[in-house]
């Protein structure tokens, strides 16, 4: 974006402004605050802004108050200090000028967007003169907003946000400074398997927690009592732990809040936790790390007896001299939770994107910029 003159053009910029509201209020602007630095150069280089996004999840042709950006609109209006105009049906036509900055209304709710339809690409397509992807929390979808455009406009780019965080990921998974230690947390290995499995061949250890860590542990033939856990999974977490060093709990945090070592865990007893001994453990090894890499909380920080593991991992990966990268919306709030957010060296803004990029999967968003810049 940096590298093309905006002055006088009508730019299109695809932010993630997919924030939580509840009861008309955002409860969390941190997606909206991370795009404004886009939209700011935008029009301090005298461009006619259009601003989108999507918001939940919409039902195609129908706008219903819940969906529409009109709160999103007005947070970015005070960050930017100016007037920001919602337009509703405006694929057809936008009215803006240079210096003005626009939001068109739910991109989720134009027909064809999440089918990445052409015709409704080639649309939106006109109504710009450079379009900005600034959305890498939607770049592993293929949407027209975010894949189709890209495509089809005169001019096609990455935003500040979307280059800042490749750079992030690539600096700590091309050629990271080594040890390179993953920490993946989260209730389920299915949802994370493919991504462990990669990980596994690219980090000098992998740390697990959360439901994950219970799979791995029944692996290991631990006791876990009813603690979360996909038993179908064991031989997959075994296969894993040949590839790389995993170090499993040797005390868990159960139900009743007490601290146990893993073998005393009883059947009818839940790991919530991972415990003090395996926390100190597992900040020790952060400590020595070149790279960290992290998502997903290790236990169930939400609820006061279950937050000290995360807790002394946030503050271990903030206290290591390593390159520290952490992303999904879980972590993020743990982040901010224990108020390590300044000392964590990139935070991610986003949650599939992030986990397929550490799969090493190609980005539709991003091959559709790449594909342009070879032109």
């Amino acid at each position: 974006m940096s590298e093309v003159d905006l002055r006088g053009k009508r730019v299109f910029i695809r932010c993630d402004l997919n924030v939580p509201i509840e009861d008309g209020r955002i409860t969390d602007d941190t997606r909206i605050r991370a795009s404004v630095p886009g939209i700011r150069y935008a029009l301090e280089q005298g461009a006619a802004v259009m601003v989108t996004s999507h918001l939940g999840r919409p039902t195609e042709g129908e706008l219903k108050p819940e969906d529409s950006l009109a709160p999103v609109a007005r947070r970015l209006g005070e960050l930017l200090k100016l007037k920001i105009n919602l337009v509703k049906d405006w694929v057809s036509g936008v009215d803006v000028k240079p210096g003005e900055v626009v939001m068109l209304e739910n991109c989720r709710v134009n027909k064809g967007e999440k089918k990445d339809d052409e015709k409704l690409s080639r649309q939106i397509a006109a109504l710009c003169d450079v379009y900005v992807n600034d959305a890498f929390g939607t770049a592993h979808r293929a949407e027209a907003t975010t894949h189709g455009v890209a495509r089809f406009a005169k001019i096609a780019c990455a935003g500040p946000l979307m280059a800042a965080e490749l750079d992030a990921l690539g600096r700590a998974l091309a050629n990271p400074a080594r040890p390179l230690v993953a920490i993946v947390g989260g209730s389920k290995v299915s949802t994370k398997l493919t991504v462990l499995g990669e990980l596994a061949k690219k980090v000098d250890s992998l740390i697990v927690g959360g439901g994950i860590a219970n799979t791995f542990l029944l692996a290991a033939e631990k006791p876990i009592g009813k603690s979360l856990a996909e038993p179908d999974l064991a031989g997959e977490a075994k296969r894993i732990m040949k590839k790389t060093k995993v170090p499993l709990p040797t005390d868990v945090v159960v139900d009743s809040g007490k601290a146990k070592p893993v073998e005393a865990v009883a059947k009818g007893e839940m790991i919530l936790d991972i415990g003090p001994e395996t926390a100190k453990a597992f900040a020790a090894a952060l400590k020595n790390a070149g790279t960290i890499v992290w998502n997903g909380p290790v236990g169930v920080f939400e609820k006061e007896p279950f937050a000290k593991g995360t807790q002394a991992l946030a503050k271990a990966v903030a206290g290591s001299d390593a390159f520290s990268i952490a992303g999904g919306g879980d972590t993020v709030a743990a982040i901010h939770k224990f108020k390590v957010d300044k000392r964590i060296d990139y935070i991610s803004t986003a949650g599939g994107a992030f986990l397929e990029f550490l799969e090493g999967k190609r980005l539709p968003a991003v091959a559709a910029l790449e594909a342009r810049a070879d032109d």
